[in-house]
């Protein structure tokens, strides 16, 4: 091996990852229901799948995540899942709470469709599309009987939502550029949109990214480009 390749693959060694992991089960989750900004909690099952996430973690990530390298969403379901995974000290981060609905909020796409008087699409129309006399605000009370306040209101366009991404990825990006693996957790939309954000592609890419409960993704570096590097593990 000559000296040059010696040096990029100790380089190459020396670039973090960035992990994402979206939260586990909650009721709306499985139900359909836009589920932006209501602090819903995870389901049972949710609870064992961050339980497993961990695990999986642990296995792809021995050597774990640094101190100030683990950050959750402010929403109830990603913390839970952050901890219920085993990480103990984590820090809150605004800038991955999931995308904010606005009038689809706690309802399904069909439900706003209907309401709307069109076929409704989040990625191609956006939440800022819906009619203002859609508004509302309402308790609703869970399957376990938890009541949680739900807001439907303006919301925030996918462009928006993007523009929270690319904040994170540069807080993150010194971390990852220093050899520190960053763990981000959070939820389904901000982290594909996130996603796109790190290749270099338009927002509306993160629709052709699944992403389902509990499952973990890996961003990278690779001879100087951003890549996906795991996808839905």
């Amino acid at each position: 091996m000559s000296e040059n390749e010696l040096g990029g693959n100790v380089a190459a060694a020396q670039t973090g990852r960035l992990v994402l992991l979206r939260h586990g089960q909650t009721v709306w989750s499985e139900s359909g229901q836009h589920t932006g900004r209501t602090n819903i909690p995870l389901t049972s099952v949710g609870e064992q799948q961050a339980l497993a996430a961990g695990e999986r973690l642990r296995a792809a990530f021995p050597e774990g995540f640094g101190e100030g390298c683990v950050f959750a969403s402010p929403l109830k379901r990603a913390q839970q899942t952050a901890r219920l995974a085993g990480f103990d000290q984590v820090a809150t981060l605004d800038d991955i709470a999931e995308w904010d609905y606005g009038r689809a909020e706690g309802r399904t796409r069909q439900t706003v469709s209907d309401m709307a008087g069109f076929d409704w699409d989040v990625w191609r129309d956006g939440p800022t599309s819906l009619p203002e006399f859609m508004n509302a605000d309402w308790q609703e009370t869970l399957p376990g009987g938890e009541r949680v306040q739900v807001h439907a209101g303006a919301g925030e366009s996918l462009n928006d939502a993007a523009a929270r991404a690319c904040d994170v990825i540069g807080k993150v990006v010194p971390f990852v550029e220093s050899g520190k693996d960053v763990l981000l957790v959070a939820h389904a939309h901000i982290l594909r949109i996130l996603t796109s954000q790190w290749i270099g592609l338009d927002p509306g890419f993160g629709r052709l990214l699944r992403l389902d409960t509990a499952h973990y993704s890996v961003l990278s570096l690779y001879k100087g480009d951003r890549v996906i590097e795991r996808w839905n593990c």
